[in-house]
């Protein structure tokens, strides 16, 4: 059984480039897995307010504990995953505000599941891309670390502008400019499925 694995866009800026991003990243998988389960989770679409709970997220145990609907329903979203792939620009040196806020709603839902980040940028978003994977292990996941790092590099300034601008990058082409690193994601992917099952997230 293929492990259900979520795909989030951690942008939530307007315009933005992230969502033409995961759906390169998740076509690029399907290429080569066409059975992968794969569901978007697009934090835009989410628009979870700046954490607002009473709770403290360790000491909750189920999605009833919690106070507010949209925190029960974000729940129930991350618990049925087994792993994750946070897709994430990188702004100042750092990931978006918006993922670490997502993050923080939780804690159990998290706990034991490997996730794997791609990032990407002007120089690749590798810095927002580590400070996001450190937090993964506060929240006691499983990033990944592969020999080769996800990370998109946009090849020009020219495109930087465009993407963020919402423009459309051309990525579903082979003559995209990221073509080269379908492989990687591919990698970075049987590495994902491979944690999963390791932990015994699939029958």
């Amino acid at each position: 059984m293929s492990p259900q694995i979520g795909l989030i866009t951690c942008s939530q800026r307007t315009p933005r480039a992230g969502p033409q991003i995961t759906t390169f990243v998740q076509s690029t998988i399907l290429k080569s897995h066409p059975t992968a389960n794969l569901t978007v989770i697009d934090l835009a679409e989410w628009n979870l307010p700046m954490y607002n709970e009473p709770g403290i997220p360790a000491y909750i145990t189920s999605a009833d504990e919690y106070v507010h609907e949209h925190t029960k329903a974000w729940s129930r979203e991350i618990a049925r995953h087994d792993a994750f792939i946070f897709v994430t620009p990188q702004y100042n040196w750092g990931y978006p505000a918006s993922v670490k806020n997502a993050i923080d709603y939780l804690s159990h839902e998290w706990k034991g599941k490997p996730a794997l980040v791609v990032s990407y940028g002007g120089h690749g978003g590798g810095k927002a891309a580590a400070q996001l994977r450190e937090v993964l292990e506060g929240v006691r996941m499983r990033p990944l670390v592969v020999e080769k790092m996800v990370q998109l590099r946009f090849p020009s300034r020219d495109e930087v502008v465009k993407a963020a601008g919402g423009a459309e990058l051309g990525l579903e082409g082979e003559g995209g400019f990221w073509a080269s690193e379908r492989e990687g994601i591919r990698v970075a992917f049987e590495e994902l499925v491979n944690a999963v099952g390791a932990v015994g997230g699939v029958e």
